[in-house]
């Protein structure tokens, strides 16, 4: 039987984007988007889109979660996740809502390897990204690695080149767990805290090539300080557990 795809798509104040975004990713599977207290037209656009749904225009369905004051990403994608495992989906696919992630790269998530419990969208081919967002990026993907490895003289873990891309598969049990969890993070830092997650819990990791394209982006200094308190975190917690086997990390060859 085919598997069953969710695409979940936290989104705020995002109406120059929405509808191409969302109609995008219907192409492909069904869509929970996750209004997360807009003030601007994001949430009319989506009833528009939604209705049009109803009228046959896209070959997937989708659901609107509306939060009706900010909660920030963690909540939002937690809460797609929910959905996605009440409604008994095999996969969830997140991605950003400002066209950072290509719609057109679902298919590529779909296909790949379905015996990987996370599958991250390694940004190999990044537009207009700052040099010291990606310094930030690389200097963080080294606290994860050494945080996740299996000792304290394991400095490269297991070698996750993007650790905090949003354009992820999870599976089932990944969705499962992660929902399960009440998380500790409270913005960007939700993507190491998933990771994390899924590799202390003995999970398979993957990535695969993506093209990035930086747009007006949330980052700031407050965000980058909770980002840091949670590599921290991390790596204190790291003595607390030990990596399994099945967990070390093997990057996709495939292109997208």
């Amino acid at each position: 039987m085919k598997d069953k795809y969710l695409v979940v798509i936290p989104a705020r104040n995002e109406e120059k984007t929405i509808y191409e975004v969302v109609s995008r990713a219907l192409r492909y599977a069904d869509v929970c988007v996750t209004d997360d207290g807009s003030q601007d037209n994001t949430a009319h656009i989506l009833k528009e889109v939604k209705a049009q749904c109803r009228r046959g225009a896209f070959p997937h369905s989708l659901h609107i979660i509306t939060h009706p004051v900010a909660t920030h990403i963690p909540m939002s994608i937690q809460d797609g996740l929910r959905y996605g495992l009440e409604h008994h989906y095999d996969f969830v696919i997140t991605m950003d809502a400002g066209l950072s992630h290509d719609p057109a790269a679902l298919p590529g998530f779909m296909k790949y390897d379905t015996a990987v419990d996370l599958t991250i969208g390694k940004r190999r081919k990044p537009s207009n990204v700052p040099v010291f967002r990606r310094m930030i990026s690389r200097l963080g993907a080294v606290a994860v690695n050494y945080a996740l490895s299996s000792s304290a003289f394991n400095f490269t873990g297991p070698r996750i080149g993007d650790c905090t891309s949003g354009f992820r598969r999870y599976s089932r049990k990944a969705v499962d767990l992660i929902v399960n969890t009440r998380l500790r993070s409270r913005s960007f830092d939700f993507h190491m805290e998933a990771l994390a997650l899924c590799v202390r819990a003995g999970m398979k990791v993957s990535e695969i090539p993506i093209h990035f394209v930086f747009s007006n982006s949330s980052f700031n200094g407050h965000v980058l300080v909770q980002a840091v308190g949670f590599c921290i975190h991390l790596i204190k917690t790291k003595r607390d557990t030990k990596q399994p086997r099945q967990t070390r990390f093997a990057e996709s060859r495939r292109k997208t």
